[in-house]
């Protein structure tokens, strides 16, 4: 394993691929190690070099630069591996945040390591963490699903999976597509879930809000600029009936669709174990 030089050398010993995350959007939220390792190697790899160049240059950086995007990803990781080989350090940056977390990069990544090559994390924004960190949703685990499929069918059937799963729900979603996502939402997961948009991080309109989801569809279109820019859109998870897990629950809703509520209890007990006259009575709380 490559071995650090010093503290004052924030490269390896050996050639390495630095995966560097990149403010969001406020220039300041750029640790000192990201800095330093910007400003030593010999090549840095982004998404957008243009959208790059602005922060090297706000910093103060000069550096040879190399686009590698979603479309040009297993070209660029060949070029960086043989940069590698000639002995130079690289590093990866994305237009912001971490990169190869719903961006590209996880592909160069696995050829650099498949290659021989140290892949070196260099921590720092992540809209997912920063989300999470304001959204108010006590929730012990969380669940990032990304992005959701763009078509609405596909969509349906994503959020249909994850109604089970007893956890904050974590997604990325595009200004155009946010109020249809958010209908979906309302469609498909309980009311009284709470829901937390997280719009613009660390920009200059940034906004969180946090409300049940009942009240989500009212909210984004009270006003056009609700729909404006890249969100993180959190759901908590369903709130549980005492004795009863989400999945449990969700097994129970699937049979009562289908069948009389004696025989949906017992079938509902047989596949989750749960007591057949706990099911029986929450069912009966259902119908009503």
């Amino acid at each position: 394993m490559a071995i650090l030089l010093s503290d004052e050398n924030p490269l390896h010993a050996s050639p390495a691929l630095y995966v560097v995350a990149t403010p969001l959007g406020n220039r300041l939220d750029i640790s000192l190690r990201a800095l330093a390792v910007l400003k030593s190697v010999g090549t840095v790899a982004a998404e957008d070099t243009r959208h790059s160049l602005k922060l090297l240059d706000a910093h103060g950086i000069s550096a040879r630069m190399l686009a590698v995007h979603e479309h040009n990803e297993q070209e660029g990781a060949t070029r960086i591996i043989a940069l590698l080989e000639s002995g130079q350090h690289v590093a990866l940056i994305t237009d912001a945040g971490t990169p190869a977390v719903s961006d590209p990069g996880a592909r160069l990544v696995a050829r650099v390591q498949e290659a021989g090559y140290p892949v070196v994390p260099v921590p720092g924004a992540s809209a997912v963490i920063a989300a999470l960190s304001a959204s108010g949703l006590a929730a012990a685990h969380f669940h990032f699903h990304g992005f959701l499929p763009p078509k609405p069918t596909a969509r349906k059937a994503a959020l249909e999976k994850l109604r089970g799963i007893d956890a904050a729900l974590v997604f990325y979603e595009a200004p155009h597509r946010v109020l249809e996502t958010v209908e979906d939402l309302v469609t498909v997961f309980e009311p009284e879930r709470a829901i937390v948009f997280a719009r613009e991080l660390t920009k200059l309109f940034e906004q969180i809000a946090r409300m049940p989801l009942s009240e989500a569809q009212a909210w984004i279109t009270a006003d056009p600029n609700r729909q404006r820019g890249e969100f993180v859109i959190l759901v908590g998870p369903a709130p549980q009936a005492e004795g009863i897990s989400p999945e449990a629950e969700r097994v129970l809703k699937l049979l009562l669709a289908e069948l009389p509520l004696k025989t949906s209890a017992k079938l509902a007990a047989e596949i989750t174990g749960v007591a057949k006259n706990t099911l029986y009575e929450h069912a009966l709380r259902l119908k009503e």
